[in-house]
């Protein structure tokens, strides 16, 4: 019986006849142009094994007899920690064909690409991990009709891109790339 070897490309040896378009060829669909960063995941990772010990907390008081409303309680703290871990994951930029998206821990704020008027990087005050400290460092703002202050969509001292110099130029550089393919040209 001969199995599939799969390449370091993800590319099946087994498939060699099938025509599938992969999921970055898809301009259709919302994706980050950038793999989050290890500051994030880290964060993240401790929230799951927070959660993952709660949950364990949750089980222990309800088969000790501790009451329902005590395990309920765990319980209920135990999958708030686990939803915070995972929008965590998805904090950060999105793009597509139709426009951009910043998906914040609490909102998110969609500009179609006919509403942008500019995507540049300029140094300021950045805040540092996200927490109210800020450092002077580079932030990628977009602005956009009917947008007073222009927001920013990343920083090189967040979760994503904290010591981490060429990946946040890679990512500020994908994402105005992305701004001149699908942004209509003015007349």
């Amino acid at each position: 019986m001969p199995l599939p070897f799969l390449t370091a490309d993800g590319v099946s040896d087994a498939d060699d006849d099938v025509d599938e378009v992969l999921a970055h060829a898809d301009h259709d669909r919302w994706r980050r142009p950038y793999r989050p960063g290890p500051w994030r995941v880290a964060i993240a990772a401790v929230l799951l094994l927070l959660s993952a010990f709660m949950l364990l907390a949750t089980m222990i008081v309800a088969f000790a007899g501790g009451g329902w409303a005590g395990a309920g309680t765990c319980l209920v703290a135990a999958l708030a920690v686990l939803a915070s871990a995972l929008q965590m994951l998805r904090v950060g930029v999105r793009v597509s064909r139709t426009g951009l998206r910043r998906i914040g821990f609490f909102t998110t704020r969609t500009i179609a690409w006919n509403e942008v008027t500019e995507i540049r990087t300029v140094q300021q005050p950045v805040r540092w991990l996200g927490l109210p400290r800020t450092v002077q460092g580079q932030a990628l703002t977009v602005s956009a009709r009917g947008v007073e202050e222009p927001p920013v969509l990343l920083t090189d001292h967040s979760a994503d891109f904290l010591s981490r110099a060429e990946a946040f130029d890679r990512a500020a550089d994908t994402v105005e790339a992305w701004a001149e393919e699908y942004r209509p040209v003015p007349a």
